[in-house]
């Protein structure tokens, strides 16, 4: 059975990368919910989904300095692979405000995010037009962790 998780609707850097993961490395067929932020929880409840980057109530959600993806990294122990968590560091770059120096690619990807942001179009349709973005990064960061780049 596939999992299903929810989150804030109008999504950017963090609530792309983390469905990206999500479909990539834990459930390909795992269920996205995009709601309003004051219904997080309650549609959480009554579908039985994971809520994530909406509070600090929740697991999958910015922690000190780490955004949402970091988490998912750490909750589904996907640290052993070295090209997410370098990808995470850009993700976090782009996300969070006070981590803008760890990774200057963070900078191009927060562009991406809030120029397809402007874009108008719905939750699903920014996954699908985003996601090769998160592959070609996610294999940018495979090279870059060989020495390669």
């Amino acid at each position: 059975m596939a999992l299903t998780f929810v989150t804030r609707e109008h999504v950017k850097v963090d609530r792309v990368a983390c469905p990206w993961l999500i479909r990539r490395f834990i459930d390909a067929e795992a269920r996205l919910l995009f709601v309003p932020k004051d219904q997080v929880l309650t549609i959480a409840e009554r579908e039985g989904a994971i809520p994530y980057d909406i509070s600090a109530d929740v697991e999958l959600t910015h922690h000190g300095d780490e955004c949402s993806f970091d988490a998912f990294i750490h909750t589904y122990h996907l640290e052993q692979d070295a090209a997410l968590l370098a990808m995470a560091k850009i993700v976090r770059a782009a996300d969070v405000l006070s981590q803008r120096a760890i990774a200057p690619e963070g900078v191009g990807l927060e562009a991406i995010a809030f120029g397809f942001s402007l874009s108008g179009k719905s939750d699903e349709e920014l996954l699908e037009l985003e996601f090769p973005i998160y592959d070609a990064l996610y294999m940018y960061c495979k090279q870059k962790v060989r020495g390669h780049k």
